[in-house]
């Protein structure tokens, strides 16, 4: 049986793999369910319904205005959804541009790269959100830049490794000899062989963006009112623990299901691209 009939056998018999995808599907479906369903308006206030328990009319409860909790939850995977591809976008983009460039031309290049990563990681998402919103107010746009600011410089390192060890390769330095431009064998040669490594990135690299613009909602720096976010969520629910603690246990098991699942996910998909290391864990 050839390498690419046995991929689909070989994924659907990796446990983390296949737990990892069906919560990051479950996530994606939720968020686009919400497109053109949910069980009451995510938006609607009503004080007679209040702080109500889970019920068939209410299946996760409603909050202190008395808004359907599983409502804002399945619209709130939309912000989380949209933070993270734009964010990881952001640092995909710029962070691949960089190290591949570092990594092509090497010399005082790949130095200012790397020493201009090193500066951005002295200011994390959450610092970096504060900074943006002392200047220009909180909101979701301010968030996603901080994150994606953040993401550049990890893509950046990841790109500028692994293009190196493709740089040494034999078929790389045929290419070279033959007189082939640099540009043309990092399009052809070493971006295509590196497109494994940043995938597996770029799914952990989402659920810590998750993770971010929940920590930023929390603080009130993120998605701002009336847009429903889990971590604006947790923060309401924190005044609430003794009246109703499971105002903070929906959307922070939504944090963490979506987390994990994209946590799995990118671990299935780096031993099933490197089956080195599934063979290591056998």
């Amino acid at each position: 049986m050839s390498a690419t009939a046995a991929w689909p056998q070989r994924a659907l018999h990796h446990p983390s793999l296949v737990v990892g995808a069906a919560l990051t599907l479950a996530l994606i479906a939720t968020a686009l369910l919400s497109f053109v369903w949910t069980p009451w308006s995510p938006y609607e206030m009503n004080l007679d319904a209040k702080l109500l328990a889970p019920s068939a009319q209410f299946w996760m409860g409603t909050d202190a205005f008395g808004r359907d909790v599983l409502s804002q939850i399945m619209v709130g995977a939309r912000s989380s959804i949209a933070v993270g591809l734009v964010a990881v976008g952001i640092g995909l983009v710029c962070g691949v541009a960089l190290g591949l460039l570092a990594s092509a031309l090497r010399g005082w290049t790949e130095e200012l790269i790397m020493r201009l990563s090193d500066f951005t990681f002295a200011f994390p998402a959450i610092l970096s959100a504060i900074m943006m919103t002392a200047v220009f107010g909180p909101g979701m746009v301010n968030a996603i830049v901080a994150i994606g600011i953040f993401n550049i410089p990890t893509f950046a390192r990841i790109t500028r490794a692994s293009a190196n060890a493709i740089w040494a390769r034999e078929y790389v330095l045929a290419a070279r000899a033959c007189g082939k431009h640099r540009l043309s064998i990092t399009v052809q040669h070493v971006l295509p062989n590196i497109l494994g490594v940043l995938v597996v990135q770029a799914t952990i690299q989402f659920a810590l963006a998750i993770l971010a613009e929940a920590a930023l909602s929390y603080l009130g720096l993120g998605t701002q009112p009336p847009q429903p976010s889990w971590g604006r969520m947790l923060s309401d629910a924190q005044t609430l623990m003794f009246q109703a603690p499971l105002l903070a246990v929906f959307p922070g098991a939504a944090i963490a299901l979506a987390v994990l699942g994209l946590n799995l996910l990118g671990d299935g998909l780096r031993d099933l691209l490197d089956p080195r290391l599934s063979r290591q864990r056998q």
